[in-house]
């Protein structure tokens, strides 16, 4: 059992070699078996590998595999590796083990406070059901601990501010939103479902207190890593990075995720971050044109400025914004020709959705005497600028 565990983990490496171990750093200082020890006595205060029970072989597999080789893989600290098998063990609904790592995840820090967190995010991906199938399991061993019920409340929206908040944390993370995966839904019932998003999801949910904008992503991708929901994990791998999460962490967390929620949803996974992670967009989807702009020389300088602004922030926000280069005429100064490239013709229309991209239209609008848009034909399709 454990050559074939092997051989599947040898199978893993073949498959996403290359960016992939870049991305993951595992650092096998130690023998697996005394990491194994350790990190099981620190979780939950018993020994592991006792060769007792009713099937010792397999929990010496699980053990070793879990606690002596995943908890050694990547940069996550023992509070985040506890709270991604929360949340991870929640959306799965394995209630047991649930209990079990909610108070591991006491045992190294995790506050009640951000337990809890961690399960209330859940409720967007999974539903309420299944949520509170693990707020009650968790408040079990809250109870146990004697921890006083109800926890302080971390709400941080009121019914006037939960849409504003709301769509400040989605255009943060999602420049566009979802406009274009639900136009075209019967009735304009889309447009429900786009304010749902971000009323409920990102302005109740989101912007709750004890966990922070990064961990609530990281979290979430986990949830979805352990759906299989392939779509949005693409989406939010760029949620993720612009929240403040490298690859290699994201990496980790899905890795994390492997023992309990097998090796093909993980593999879906971290397929997805490869690609996202090389940039292995497509060049025939690719919107390819030049902009053509002149400018009042007169304003010139406060142009190039907000020019400076807009180019930089779709460059760093905007994951579908591949190149936007833009150049002067030497002799002409004021005539500017853009370089725009952009995933596809959805990354260019959210694009022009975004606030950056509308404040740099409306504060230019009166400096801008002519513009000229060309689309274009890539000779060479995919060729990278260097």
């Amino acid at each position: 059992m454990i050559r074939q565990m092997k051989k599947a983990i040898g199978i893993i490496a073949i498959i996403l070699a290359g960016s992939l171990s870049a991305m993951a750093q595992t650092t096998h200082n130690m023998d697996r078996i005394e990491v194994c020890k350790q990190n099981y006595h620190t979780l939950f205060g018993g020994e592991a590998l006792t060769g007792q029970g009713t099937d010792p072989e397999m929990m010496d597999i699980l053990q070793k595999f879990i606690f002596g080789e995943v908890f050694q893989t990547g940069e996550l600290t023992l509070k985040q590796r506890e709270m991604i098998t929360c949340i991870t063990l929640a959306t799965m609904q394995t209630l047991p083990q649930l209990k079990a790592h909610a108070g591991a995840a006491l045992n190294v820090g995790v506050t009640p406070e951000e337990l809890r967190e961690v399960i209330y995010l859940t409720a967007p991906f999974i539903g309420f059901p299944k949520m509170l199938n693990a707020v009650g399991t968790v408040n079990e061993v809250f109870k146990e601990r004697g921890i006083s019920l109800p926890l302080e409340k971390q709400g941080m929206v009121t019914e006037e501010t939960r849409h504003e908040t709301g769509k400040t944390i989605q255009d943060t993370l999602y420049p566009g939103g979802i406009s274009g995966v639900m136009a075209g839904i019967p009735g304009n019932l889309g447009e429900d479902v786009e304010q749902f998003l971000t009323d409920y999801f990102f302005g109740e949910i989101y912007s709750r207190g004890a966990l922070d904008l990064k961990t609530r992503e990281l979290l979430g991708y986990c949830v979805l890593t352990t759906l299989e929901a392939e779509s949005q994990l693409q989406s939010h791998y760029y949620g993720n990075i612009n929240a403040g999460n490298t690859p290699e962490v994201l990496t980790a967390a899905v890795i994390q995720c492997l023992p309990y929620i097998g090796f093909p949803a993980a593999i879906k996974a971290l397929r997805i971050i490869k690609q996202a992670y090389t940039g292995s967009v497509p060049a025939e989807n690719n919107l390819v044109r030049l902009s053509k702009i002149t400018v009042d020389p007169t304003q010139l300088k406060a142009y190039n400025a907000c020019l400076k602004e807009e180019i930089e922030a779709s460059l760093r926000i905007e994951p579908g914004v591949l190149t936007l280069y833009a150049v002067a005429e030497k002799e002409v100064p004021n005539k500017i020709t853009i370089l725009e490239i952009y995933a596809d013709r959805t990354a260019y229309e959210n694009h022009l959705k975004t606030p950056h991209f509308r404040k740099y239209k409306q504060d230019t609008l009166k400096m801008v005497e002519n513009l000229e848009l060309i689309d274009t034909t890539p000779l060479i399709p995919g060729l990278k600028i260097k």
